[in-house]
């Protein structure tokens, strides 16, 4: 489809904090599957506290990155796809190949399907298949999609953290809570900031997930467009073929004229925003990170025989029904497969929006109307995709995890910098970033840029 001008609309009055909340939690969701539930406890079992101060950094720069991200969306009512299109052609192709490529990888459904299938005797395999089919399902029969994926992580991240809080204070001793504040600021046991022998790879996997990670983090500004953010007010939602009421989408944005009013209600709702992901997502999503990590540190980080893969996670749940009781770690065991299976059906709803709409982009005859078919025909292809990969093989879920967070670490390294790039060269000068964000964004670039070069060349030679 070609590309049309923006248009021009008043900027809408800001609306309360209150029904703000929403596009947060599922961009939190999509961090708890993979690095906050399995990446760093894993590191933190298998080498300590120490390293923990990564993950802080790591979400730190997420915040920053999800508000600029937010940003595009909320001044222009488009997605930054849209935005890069504008300046690019070639653009939406690299979208559609560095979306499809590191997310097609089903580790997080896997570690689900380990979990859950653990608990009630299920074969893995069989059941990670079936998992895989259920999230096309809810997915396609919901009839208002983003409502459907928002509501579904407000219940389990309601139940999930406070959970994880619990059997952090019940299980943790002093001194694994004095380990946990040393590591905030790099000092380990024997080290500082990275010991001996880390896996480079798993290291710079769970700095990439430390929040959404990948292309992921893109799919904020459509969520936040059809939360009806700012100038989002005037683009519809992406409905079910099947269930749902037809509504008019339209990928093309507004902008709007500087003057007082306009710049009043920008800044409002700026604030209000900043509020909302700092709350939801930084905030809650470095207690998670952290909580998670300390749990796993203290029930299995002192056992003479280091558990491989995601057994830790098993040995965890077993220290939890031995220093509590029994129900306690079956609990934790069915509270983390049904996070994982969450953060997997948000994973494709993101990746289905986002090469979706870079197919729309990139086409000169597809028309708008076709948006939620091209939706679903891309959710079900991952899926069929994913399926494809368990009947070869490749069923060892911290592999998976760890081969699709490093290739995600180096999209995020991309999309920083057009992310910056194009707000400030989009953007009139009163809505570009300050100085503080600017840098932010910079050091981001230049720390995952940096980190994905190290980590290549170390595994090439």
């Amino acid at each position: 489809m070609a590309i049309k001008p923006l248009g021009k609309k008043e900027f809408p009055p800001v609306i309360s904090l209150k029904k703000l909340i929403g596009p947060s939690f599922i961009l939190l969701g999509l961090g708890l599957g993979s690095g906050e539930v399995i990446l760093w406890p894993y590191l933190s079992s298998t080498y300590g506290l120490g390293v923990i101060w990564a993950a802080v950094l790591g979400i730190t720069f997420q915040f920053f990155m999800n508000m600029e991200i937010e940003r595009y969306a909320l001044t222009r009512g488009e997605s930054v796809f849209a935005g890069f299109a504008r300046k690019c052609k070639a653009l939406p192709a690299w979208f559609m190949v560095s979306t499809f490529i590191p997310w097609v990888w089903p580790g997080i459904i896997v570690s689900s399907a380990s979990f859950l299938g653990g608990v009630f005797g299920v074969d893995v395999k069989v059941l990670s298949i079936s998992l895989l089919v259920v999230i096309g399902l809810i997915l396609s029969l919901g009839p208002v999609l983003y409502k459907t994926v928002e509501n579904l992580q407000k219940v389990l991240i309601t139940i999930g953290v406070p959970t994880v809080f619990i059997l952090a204070i019940l299980i943790a001793k002093t001194s694994d809570w004095q380990a946990l504040s040393q590591g905030v600021i790099g000092i380990g046991q024997g080290y500082n900031f990275l010991p001996a022998g880390i896996s480079l790879a798993a290291f710079l996997g769970a700095l990439a997930y430390a929040g959404a990670g990948g292309n992921l983090n893109l799919a904020q500004s459509s969520y936040v467009r059809e939360k009806g953010y700012g100038m989002g007010k005037y683009t519809g939602r992406i409905t079910s073929i099947l269930t749902g009421k037809k509504e008019a989408v339209s990928l093309e944005g507004n902008s709007f004229e500087l003057n007082e009013n306009n710049l009043t209600n920008f800044k409002k709702w700026w604030k209000n925003i900043n509020i909302e992901h700092f709350l939801i997502f930084w905030l809650t999503g470095t207690v998670t990170i952290l909580l998670l990590a300390l749990l796993a540190y203290s029930t299995t980080f002192n056992l003479a025989a280091k558990p491989e893969g995601i057994n830790f996670v098993f040995f965890e749940a077993k220290q939890i029904g031995a220093q509590l009781f029994p129900f306690m770690g079956i609990l934790f065991l069915i509270i983390v497969g049904i996070m994982l299976f969450a953060t997997q059906l948000t994973v494709f709803d993101a990746t289905s929006r986002i090469i979706s709409e870079n197919i729309m982009l990139a086409s000169k005859n597809l028309k708008e109307s076709t948006i939620p078919l091209a939706y679903y025909l891309v959710l079900w292809a991952q899926i069929v995709t994913g399926i494809a990969i368990f009947l070869l093989g490749f069923t060892e879920p911290l592999q998976l995890v760890v081969i699709a967070a490093v290739l995600n670490a180096f999209t995020m390294f991309v999309h920083v910098g057009l992310t910056l790039w194009l707000n400030l060269t989009s953007l009139e000068k009163p809505l570009r970033p300050s100085a503080l964000r600017i840098s932010a964004m910079v050091c981001a670039f230049l720390f995952y840029g940096g980190f994905s070069i190290y980590t290549l060349i170390d595994k090439l030679f």
